[in-house]
């Protein structure tokens, strides 16, 4: 039986999306001029988004929510907000595959970077997108290939997805635990992974040492 990640993809996508649940939450409360900064999946049911605000649309709040006062008390012009998803997050998050970041570029289209265990996810994501009424582009999308070299091939796809997904990131997009679950694998096993493949990595860079 083949293993769910064995031929992983990284996609971009840029898509239309008018239901953001985040920016449907804000906008009642006068808030217009917002920018979605990051999207992360800390799980399957939730959703976190970085929003970047205007600090004079804040100020004019007459009863702001407790985390926009604490934003605003801390002299913060961003803020994480968590939720349960709108229906581009939740169809990506459906699909097995999981969410590294997104960003608006203008109004209300937002760029989508995650990553997928097979092309199969990919094209049904893509599918129930545009069936959803919803205007995507496809800005990028890499597949996984393995190198014969230092490392074994599912050490190298391991590194590939750890490196995709923003563990070596700063600070970090998705920490060894989640990672973990996102691979259906213990954190322990995965870390044990990771430590065999560092050492031959850093083996064969040293290697000609006396």
């Amino acid at each position: 039986m083949r293993e769910p990640w064995s031929s992983p993809y990284h996609v971009v996508l840029e898509v239309e999306n008018k239901q953001c649940a985040i920016v449907k939450r804000l906008s009642p409360l006068g808030l217009r001029h917002l920018k979605v900064a990051d999207i992360r999946s800390s799980n399957p049911k939730s959703v976190k988004h970085l929003i970047e605000l205007d600090p004079e649309e804040v100020r004019q709040i007459k009863n702001p929510p407790p985390e926009l006062k604490a934003t605003l008390a801390q002299g913060k012009s961003s803020i994480w907000l968590e939720s349960e998803g709108c229906g581009v997050c939740n169809t990506i998050l459906s699909c097995d595959a999981f969410l590294v970041s997104g960003k608006s570029i203008e109004d209300y289209t937002i760029m989508y970077s995650f990553m997928v265990p097979s092309f199969e996810a990919y094209q049904k994501i893509v599918s129930a997108m545009e069936t959803a009424g919803l205007t995507v582009r496809v800005l990028k999308m890499g597949r996984f290939e393995a190198k014969a070299g230092v490392l074994t091939e599912k050490q190298e796809r391991i590194f590939w997805l750890a490196l995709k997904g923003g563990f070596f990131d700063y600070p970090r997009k998705i920490d060894m635990s989640e990672l973990a679950a996102k691979l259906g694998i213990s954190a322990s096993t995965l870390s044990e992974i990771m430590r065999r493949g560092m050492r031959r990595l850093l083996e064969s860079y040293f290697k000609s040492e006396t």
